[in-house]
């Protein structure tokens, strides 16, 4: 990534460079003083440069030590760029904390192709380095976000291994297009569609191999990504060797134990039997009901959870070496990785191995830099199926997990089921078959399934950039780069297995994926120097991007060969038949698209004071049939600090105003070929009409020639302060967006399209929200010898609303939300969009309740006053996205020892439980269902006797519960040392509690759901979520 102009960080470099030089004699001296520098977070300072009578006697270590052959008492002065130099007496084993020098500190925040100081800043982006002191349970990218940025909102799927998450930059922004970041990495702006095994493109990558985070957020930042940077941009800069380094050797290692949090309250077996008793007596079924209970009492979800063991390795080497001149040298560093992660859920397991190596030369006086990267990653997964979390919820629990008495047991693989008669089979091996309306055995469930990923991932990317002899005002920069990945995922059901009993299933689902870029452009720079510093710049570009995948997939099922009508024939076969010779190959699919594009920047400052910068970007898609669009931005900045009446203010040590305004497109995930006419072969016996040829029929797809980007235009304005030389720092943001152009598949009047449904452009919504940041250092080295202590606080409030859907003009108009589905509807959704409403809003009736606040069963509000109950009574009512979101982190340090914590909050955000809404009916006809089996329910529900489940009962906004939480994401307490046994090595011990406490008012076992729907992460129903746990860490790091 090209480091842009007038910032000061090689003189970090210089300094080490020529401090290791000096040290490498100094430290052949018999020294007499010994000592470490820090900085004010308590990590060690590489390449400090100690000094005494103007003379510099060396530098410090890789872990902050020094040796300088100085009699004790002698005044020496530490220096290092960026800090305050400090005076100290020299005495042995001294400790001596830097800080940050407002002067000269440049902070460099790496953007939209290139990099800027902190201070230089005019969009609103954040950047934080992972804290090595202060986490929790980490096994993806996202982990080491979560709570951490304003306006940033990560929910992960669950706590799956390895799962992804649904990260939300100020708000969605689309209805049915992607709402998921940009995520650009070391350069290479990655495609989100993941593979087989991949969740998302931030598993990736190695959490321990990330240098630092960059959150674009407003589209003043963003727009340089064009229709790519709607939702936002996460730039990762991955680690490097430093300059003029000694090899260095570290290894991190952790062990977790995790076990589950919570359960559904449900009722054990002897409350089930007498329940049933009660229910059924006197009942004309009673014999019946009596006969079909169990005499075990199985806890069904202890039977699928189980304490999970985890660990993590990862070994680095880095160093550099040197090319001959003191300014061409070889920074590398080489890394390698494995995590091994049960979860919590029988059967699941995820497995990583990573390497990554990066080489960055700088060549020819220091005016040609090269950076290569190339990073590996093998993942393997075994996937617990997600019905057995919900069936231990249901299942009877009088029944035991193991049948050994029935005469048929090895049909069900020894394993309890519910049966009916199996006549249907034409077996007579098989007198039962299962009964499919009955629960699963969640146990069989899980073993009798083997589900299992593997995937292979290479991102690659090589930067040049060269800064022209005679004209260094002038540069030019490319970057190479591709991500290559492969998933194969197979699939094999017992045929005693539930999930496809008697024909079992076999199959397989496999993707490959390329994507590759190549991107150039040139920057010129230059300072005028004279009495109003003017500095000037502009760069522009050009970016090429090519997303190609291809799909294979098959899944059998087989007759047994004890069949009377099909012995050991094919039952099904998801192959097709593409050359008409009536045999069956795998399923192929294949798609690509285009991306071209040209931006530029410039940006102007006076005095250092001032600051301009526009951007635009035109990008040519593929996916339209109108292939070009514009992205324009612009932003300002003001250092008030800087002006002379507030330069007179000793205790306020920064004070920016930024102004920003600008438009980002949008066209994931709406597909490739939308404005092409494309005819797709019907497939299936009913398809055939032999008439001419095979039979077999062509019919096209739906096409909309007219659709167009979603373009987002947003408002920015920001204030950055800090007070008391920056111990006390914030920002604050105001932000407003609206989309326009929305995508989503609508209904469409039959006979104007090949299909009833079409993707369309039909409306706009808004988000207006702010963000605030505030970061305190109450303890350091100017007012505390041994202590460090910090805080980290930020706010963010966001308000989503449509403003406009196709035929609003109908003020009772709305779109469903096919996402937002209960498990029991058979039809009517769960959400709807509506103008006047946030997108993530519920679609259900109002609750009627008597006076002591019960509900009342089958009572609902006629909304509409005519009369009647009918769909036209439902309404839209609260949202699954939280309004309202909150971090909050602490971190206390005494001499070697460090404590951490760290809170989360959302606010204002609703669950539709739906294992409460489809649980409700306690009916006798429905506890006895008429296929004669049992099924479980929540003890909570037994007080309100509900007899029937129809929709108004399934649909009542009573099961849309208040989730707002609070969660104690982590508690750690760590260790520090150095000269382990007298040896060089140097460390960190640390113990870590992770997802500990959760405070709030919603009945279900997690309040944080998000489910994984059609390739898109949908919030607000809570249905088989696999449960978070609750996890232990104990880990070490070592240097040596």
């Amino acid at each position: 990534m090209m480091k842009q102009v007038k910032f000061k960080l090689p003189l970090r470099s210089w300094a080490i460079a020529g401090g290791l030089f000096l040290s490498a004699t100094a430290f052949a001296q018999s020294g007499s003083v010994r000592g470490q520098v820090k900085d004010a977070s308590g990590d060690p300072i590489i390449g400090a440069t100690i000094m005494a009578n103007g003379k510099a006697l060396g530098v410090t270590d890789l872990d902050g030590n020094y040796v300088v052959n100085v009699p004790q008492g002698t005044e020496i002065t530490i220096t290092y760029v960026g800090m305050t130099p400090k005076k100290v007496k020299a005495m042995d084993n001294l400790s001596t904390t830097l800080e940050d020098d407002n002067k000269t500190l440049n902070e460099v925040v790496v953007i939209g192709y290139g990099a800027v100081k902190k201070s230089d800043l005019t969009g609103s982006v954040t950047q934080i380095q992972p804290d090595s002191k202060n986490k929790g349970l980490v096994v993806n990218a996202q982990d080491m976000m979560q709570g951490k940025i304003a306006g940033v909102n990560i929910t992960t799927g669950g706590g799956m291994p390895g799962s992804g998450a649904s990260i939300r930059i100020r708000g969605g922004s689309s209805l049915n297009a992607s709402n998921d970041p940009l995520i650009v990495i070391d350069g290479v702006a990655m495609d989100n569609n993941g593979v087989q095994g991949l969740s998302n493109p931030l598993s990736m990558v190695n959490p321990q191999d990330i240098e630092s985070f960059n959150v674009l957020k407003d589209a003043s930042a963003t727009a340089i990504y064009g229709s790519r940077g709607s939702n936002g941009v996460i730039i990762i800069t991955t680690k490097r060797g430093h300059a003029n380094q000694p090899i260095k050797v570290s290894y991190a290692g952790s062990v977790t134990m995790s076990m589950k949090k919570k359960t559904l309250d449900v009722m054990t077996g002897d409350e089930y039997r007498e329940f049933i008793k009660k229910t059924y007596a006197g009942n004309q079924r009673e014999a019946l009901a009596l006969s079909l209970l169990g005499k075990a009492n199985t806890n069904w979800q202890n039977e699928i959870y189980r304490t999970a063991w985890s660990h993590d390795h990862n070994v680095t080497v880095s160093g550099s070496q040197s090319l001959g001149s003191p300014k061409e040298y070889l920074p590398w560093r080489v890394s390698a990785g494995y995590t091994s992660q049960e979860g919590i859920v029988k059967t699941s397991k995820f497995e990583r191995f990573t390497t990554a190596l990066n080489l960055n030369p700088h060549l020819l006086n220091d005016h040609l830099t090269l950076n290569m990267n190339a990073k590996g990653m093998i993942a393997k997964n075994r996937y617990a199926d997600g019905d057995a979390i919900g069936a231990a919820t249901r299942m009877d629990p009088t029944q035991p997990v193991y049948d050994t008495t029935s005469a048929d047991k090895d049909n069900f693989g020894g394993y309890f089921a519910w049966r009916s008669p199996g006549t249907s089979l034409n077996d007579p091996t098989y007198p039962y078959n299962r009964n499919d309306l009955a629960p699963n055995n969640p146990v069989a469930d899980l073993m009798l399934k083997n589900d299992r990923a593997t995937s292979r991932d290479f991102i690659g990317n090589a930067d040049v950039d060269y800064q022209v002899h005679g004209f260094e005002d002038l540069r030019f920069h490319a970057t190479a780069g591709a991500d290559i990945a492969e998933g194969k995922q197979n699939t094999d059901v017992e045929p005693t297995s539930p999930l496809a009993f008697y024909y079992g299933s076999t199959g397989f689902k496999k993707s490959l994926k390329r994507n590759l870029l190549f991107n150039a452009y040139a920057q010129y720079y230059h300072d005028f120097k004279d009495k109003y510093q003017h500095h000037f710049d502009i760069m522009a570009g050009y970016e090429w991007q090519h997303f190609w995948r291809k799909e294979t997939s098959r899944y059998l099922s087989y007759y047994p060969k004890t069949n009377s009508m099909h012995p050991g024939e094919i039952n099904t076969d998801s192959g097709q038949d593409y050359n008409g010779d009536g045999k069956k190959e795998d399923y192929k699919y294949m798609t690509e698209n285009y991306l071209v594009s040209f931006f530029g920047r410039a940006n102007w400052n006076w005095m250092q004071r001032y600051y301009l910068t526009a951007t635009v970007r035109a990008d040519g898609a593929s996916r339209f049939k109108k292939h070009w669009a514009t992205f324009p931005s612009f932003a300002f900045a003001w250092r008030i600090k800087d002006e002379n009446k507030f330069k007179e203010i000793k205790w306020l040590s920064d004070l920016k105003m930024r102004l920003g305004w600008g438009m980002t497109g949008q066209q994931e995930d709406i597909g490739d070929y939308t404005y092409i006419d494309i005819y797709q072969i019907n497939t299936g016996t009913n398809n055939y009409y032999p008439l001419t040829g095979n039979g077999s029929m062509i019919r096209p797809d739906a096409v909309n020639k007219d659709l167009t980007w979603e373009t987002t235009t947003t408002y920015n304005v920001g204030l950055d302060w800090g007070l008391f030389n920056q111990r006390l720092t914030g920002s604050i943001d105001w932000y407003f967006r609206k989309t326009t152009d929305l995508l989503n598949t609508v209904d469409v009047p039959a006979g104007s399209n090949f299909r009833n449904k079409v993707l369309s452009n039909i409306g706009s919504l808004t988000n207006m929200g702010v963000e605030a940041t505030l970061s305190w250092t109450i303890l350091n080295q100017q007012n505390s010898k041994d202590w460090f202590w910090k805080v980290d606080y930020n706010f963010t409030y966001n308000k989503n609303k449509i403003t406009k859907l196709t035929g609003a003009y109908n003020p009772d108009y709305f779109v469903p939300n096919d996402k937002m589905v209960p498990s029991a509807s058979t039809g009517p959704r769960g959400g709807a969009y509506k103008v006047g409403y946030a997108a993530s809003s519920y679609h259900v009736y109002q609750q009627v309740y008597d006076q002591n606040g019960k509900p009342i069963e089958g009572a609902v509000v006629d909304r509409n006053g005519d009369g009647q109950i009918t769909d036209a009574d439902r309404y839209l009512y609260k949202q699954a996205a939280p309004p309202v979101t909150m971090g909050f982190s602490s971190r206390l340090e005494y001499k070697s020892w460090d404590f951490g914590f760290g809170f989360r909050a959302n606010i204002g955000n609703y669950v539709y439980n739906d294992k409460y809404a489809s649980r409700a009916n306690m009916n006798p006809a429905e506890i006895l269902a008429p296929s004669n089996y049992f099924a479980n329910r929540p003890r909570a529900l037994l007080s309100d006797s509900w007899q029937t489940n129809d929709e108004r009962a399934l649909l009542s906004d009573r099961w849309v519960q208040n989730a707002s939480f609070l969660k104690l994401d982590n508690v750690t307490l760590g260790y520090s040392f150095s000269k382990l046994f007298n040896t060089s090595i140097s460390g960190r011990v640390y113990g870590t509690a992770s997802n500990l406490l959760t405070i709030t008012k919603y009945d279900g076992i997690d309040p944080e759901v998000v489910n994984f729907v059609s390739n898109k992460w949908v919030m607000g129903i809570d249905n088989n979520v696999y449960p978070r746990p609750m996890s232990f860490i104990l880990g070490v790091n070592l240097n040596f």
